[in-house]
């Protein structure tokens, strides 16, 4: 069975990095740890890269310490999904404005990913993330790939981007990983399970 418990933000510098404060985490994962959860996910891709890499393994030792068996957060699945299928040079897409996108971009380089292009939906206000359609993904992918990139990923949580990768896939002929796609690969792994989905190279791996 899956739980959910809900943590507020928009993408901006300010907001994530308010939410991306380990003290936040307490009272979401103790709900969650109560209702059995055995493993606990803080979804959020710019909530866990604004502090870089420690910041993220800050995150998940405090969803431990708080009493969960396993943690995970969407940038470190992320950047463990990127290594499963074999990548080192990213076509990287996402929402957001500066310095955020930068601050993916060198949570990326420090996790040892070439950022060989970083390529943003053009959207002009935090809250135009929440009507993006499909179709504006897979434009900005397309046009957003590199022809050196191992890989393309699509950061934020909030994109929809399920029913877009395999066909992305098989017109860019590499990989794309997004964000939730990660999350669940790499929760679903936690717990001993295999996540499932058509044509996606991700999910023909095993968690690492």
């Amino acid at each position: 069975m899956t739980h959910t418990a809900e943590v507020s933000y928009r993408d901006n510098l300010e907001l994530v990095s308010r939410l991306g404060r380990a003290d936040l985490l307490a009272g979401p994962v103790h709900e969650l740890v109560e209702r059995g959860a055995e493993a606990v996910a803080y979804l959020c891709t710019a909530c866990s890269f604004v502090d870089g890499v420690s910041g993220e393994r800050a995150l998940r030792e405090a969803m431990l310490a708080h009493g969960v068996r396993r943690a995970v957060t969407t940038s470190g699945a992320v950047t463990d999904a990127l290594c499963a299928v074999g990548a080192r040079r990213l076509a990287v897409v996402h929402p957001y404005q500066e310095p955020v996108d930068r601050l993916l971009a060198d949570y990326l380089g420090t996790s040892g990913f070439d950022v060989l292009a970083l390529t943003g939906l053009g959207l002009h206000a935090v809250e135009d993330v929440y009507a993006v359609e499909e179709q504006q993904v897979v434009d900005t992918v397309i046009r957003g790939d590199h022809p050196r990139a191992d890989a393309v990923f699509i950061s934020c949580t909030t994109l929809p981007t399920y029913d877009a990768l395999p066909r992305l896939e098989e017109r860019l002929g590499k990989p794309v990983v997004s964000a939730n796609q990660a999350t669940a690969w790499a929760l679903l792994g936690a717990v001993g399970e295999r996540a499932h989905g058509p044509h996606q190279r991700l999910l023909e791996r095993a968690v690492m």
